[in-house]
Order: C-alpha cells, then sequence, then structure tokens
C-alpha cells in the first residue's frame, strides 16, 4: 500500500506528518523521500545509509560524420533539447527528457545516448522503517527521472509512505501518480486553503482517494474547515499548534518521541487512512495491515 504525503505549499508540514506517521504505522514500513530538491526525511530518522546509486538520463550525441542536417531531430523534440539549423545538430542537455526519439527518427543513425548524471538515491533503514531518498544535483531541473528512480528500488511488500515535494507541477504528479491514497497536508490560514484548493484540484483530475490533515490548527481561521465541509473531504487529522512540536521539529525530532501524548493522533491518522482505503476498495485487508498484496487497486 502507497501513502504519499503532499501539500498544495511548501512548509505546511508535510514532513512532520510523513515522518510521524511512519513511526507509527504496522511494520514492514518504508518511507520515500521523494521531495528530491530539498530531502530532510533524513534529518528525523537519521537513518543508516547501507546503498549509493548515480541517476543519470540519456541525452543525445551526434555523430557529425553520419549527420546529414535533415532536422528531423529537432522537428521530433517538443523541448528543443535538439535543433538543427542546416548544420550538425545543437545538443541542450539541461532540456533534454531522455526520451530517445530523436536516436529513433534520426535516418542515418548519427545520434546515439549517453548517460547525463542528474542526482543520486540513497537507500538504508532508520530502526524498523526502510529508508530511501533521492538527492538532486545542485543547479539540475530535471527531478522527475529521479523520483521515478527512487519509486523503482522500493519494496513491493508492506506500506509505503511517500513524502511528496510540494506544489502541483510535475515532481509531485510523478510523485503520486500510482499511490493508493494522497494525505493533503495544509494550514487554517488564506495561503494554507488557496493553495489546498490547487491540490485537491490535482488529485482529483488524476483519479486517486484523499484526505486533508490540518497542521497548527488553531492559528487561523475556519475557511479551510468550511472548505473540506462544503466538499465532501475527509479531514483525517488537526494536529494543534504547540509549541513543543515547534521546538521538536527545530531539533530535529519527531512529534511521537517528544510529545508521546500525541502519538495516538498518529495512530488514529492511519486508521482513518485504512477506512478510507477500505470505502474506497482500494486493497485487501492484508494489504491495509501491512502485509503483502499492496495496491491492488486496479485502473485508477
Amino acid at each position: 500500500m502507497k501513502v504519499a504525503i503532499a501539500s498544495g505549499k511548501g512548509g505546511t508540514g508535510k514532513t512532520t506528518v510523513a515522518v510521524n506517521l511512519a513511526q507509527v504505522v504496522p511494520r514492514p514500513v518504508q518511507l520515500l523521500d521523494c521531495d528530491v530538491e530539498e530531502p530532510n526525511c533524513s534529518l528525523f530518522l537519521a537513518p543508516e545509509i547501507e546503498e549509493s546509486e548515480k541517476i543519470g538520463i540519456p541525452i543525445p550525441c551526434v555523430d557529425e560524420t553520419k549527420c546529414n542536417a535533415c532536422g528531423d531531430c529537432g522537428n521530433f523534440c517538443e523541448f528543443n533539447a535538439i535543433i538543427s539549423l542546416g548544420a550538425a545538430p545543437l545538443v541542450f542537455p539541461e532540456l533534454c527528457h531522455g526520451c530517445g526519439g530523436c536516436a529513433k527518427v534520426c535516418p542515418t543513425g548519427a545520434i546515439s545516448e549517453v548517460d547525463r548524471p542528474i542526482g543520486v538515491v540513497e537507500k538504508g533503514r532508520a530502526g524498523g522503517i526502510g529508508f530511501i531518498q533521492g538527492r538532486l544535483n545542485v543547479g539540475e531541473a530535471m527531478a522527475p527521472p529521479l523520483i521515478a528512480a527512487v519509486k523503482d528500488r522500493a519494496d513491493t511488500d508492506g506500506i509505503t509512505i511517500i513524502d511528496s515535494p510540494p506544489g502541483t507541477s510535475c515532481p509531485v504528479i510523478e510523485t503520486v501518480r500510482d499511490c493508493d491514497i494522497v494525505v493533503l497536508v495544509t494550514e487554517p490560514t488564506p495561503f494554507g486553503l488557496a493553495d489546498l484548493v490547487l491540490a485537491v484540484g490535482a488529485v482529483r483530475e488524476m483519479g486517486l482517494p484523499f484526505g486533508v490533515v490540518v497542521n497548527r490548527a488553531g492559528v487561523g481561521d475556519n475557511r479551510v474547515s468550511d472548505y473540506c465541509r462544503s466538499e465532501d473531504i475527509p479531514v483525517f487529522l488537526e494536529i494543534p499548534n504547540d509549541r513543543r512540536v515547534a521546538e521538536a521539529y527545530s531539533r530535529g525530532k519527531t512529534i511521537v518521541e517528544v510529545v508521546p501524548e500525541l502519538t495516538p493522533a498518529f495512530e488514529a491518522l492511519w486508521g482513518r487512512i485504512v477506512d478510507h482505503c477500505k470505502g474506497a476498495g482500494i486493497a485487501s485487508e492484508q494489504a491495509l495491515s501491512g502485509g503483502v498484496g499492496a495496491n491492488s487497486r486496479g485502473g485508477m
């Protein structure tokens, strides 16, 4: 079973929910940090990294001795990563999405592919939690291939908690697209509501079951609650605005470690996620309790 923790904007408490939920769900469990531009789950879980793998994407390499400057490669590329101006093509590696189409359409076989590194995937354990994170190279803009690499290296059994990038752009879509359920974390402020509306629109467009967690409950107004009620969106949990929670975060500690009386709240969060999945007919009882057979939902 795959549970994505997402948010319409950064700073709402998405990582807080992900790491605390991973500590209370049934084993086996793994946490994937797919916020590859700024991964920070490791700051709270302090995993022991056992493997590190460089990840790259294929980009075109032109053999000018074979090229006839026909321009078919440039005409095919929707991202302008390769262009021909009546001579051998120019390649712009940072724009390339690694689809390989230019090599396929080249009539003279002048285009081959070479690997361009974009980041690393690190894998290890944090106590009883399996841990995988991606780290995008500085200055690199192509996050989705690295996110896909993180997900490809996850185990297929048990429960998978995925910390998504914030927002509603391509990295988020790549992260949540094959998950069983999405938990949207927001805050009770006008900014929180505005970005929650965008996130709700995205997950609804993808046909994914979802619910909301309200962080720092009590600091703003009731518009988030009113919106969820009017849209028939389940609110799985409200995390109180507690100074101890903020202090724990600043020290790299989880809520369940420092404020143990809130542990039942995260256990209840997991129970509501499970109930929502059961209601949506997503997975088997065995999968929902952490056993094999997760992600048995078909066609969604």
